[in-house]
């Protein structure tokens, strides 16, 4: 399928194949079994629906203190490293002159999803952020740079992977819900979504 525009985002429906799908979820697996999915409280005091965790230089936490990046997991060990199939992607879409410095995990069960927010933490917008969908499908919502703006609604699929660049960059975007089910490639259900990020 032929890449999407929608506000700015480019969409690549498809651009993993199911071998390199399967490939991505084993990698992930040695990320979690060092650094634990963890669920992230919000400034607010309430938790967030989606569960967590990093590779790379930087995490990305949230609890009472502010969302911000750390170099540490909630548990005080630092972050395993980047894995390779993953790397492979971003150099594949972004290009090879510079590597992501974070690579944060959602994970979505049944009934999660992520309301609509920025991507503002890193400390130069001239860098994308890069997404990867696993598993089951999630209701991509984009705004526009403001908040409260009109928004659009796009259903990802395993297997897509979406930057937000340029005029794009500080888009608002969110996931409404996901289809539970819709997809066999995790096991018991659910959704991966992985944002690699330049942080400094």
């Amino acid at each position: 399928m032929s890449e999407l525009i929608l506000r700015g985002l480019r969409i690549l429906p498809g651009f993993l194949d199911t071998a390199a799908q399967i490939e991505l979820v084993e990698a992930l697996r040695g990320v979690v079994a060092v650094a634990p999915l963890f669920s992230p409280m919000t400034p607010y005091g309430k938790p967030m629906r989606v569960r967590m965790t990093s590779a790379g230089r930087y995490g990305w936490v949230s609890d009472r203190r502010g969302y911000r990046y750390s170099k540490t997991h909630p548990d005080g060990q630092t972050w395993p490293a980047i894995p390779a199939q993953v790397l492979k992607v971003w150099r594949e879409v972004i290009g090879p002159s510079r590597d992501p410095e974070c690579c944060l995990v959602n994970y979505y069960g049944e009934g999660a999803g992520m309301g609509l927010h920025q991507d503002r933490d890193e400390a130069d917008f001239q860098w994308p952020v890069l997404s990867v969908s696993l598993g089951d499908e999630g209701l991509l919502r984009i705004g526009t740079s403001q908040r409260g703006g009109s928004t659009v609604s796009h259903w990802l699929r395993s297997g897509d992977v979406v930057v937000m660049g340029g005029a794009a960059r500080l888009t608002y975007h969110g996931v409404d819900r996901i289809r539970f089910g819709s997809s066999s490639l995790l096991k018991g259900g659910g959704r991966i979504n992985l944002t690699l990020r330049v942080v400094e």
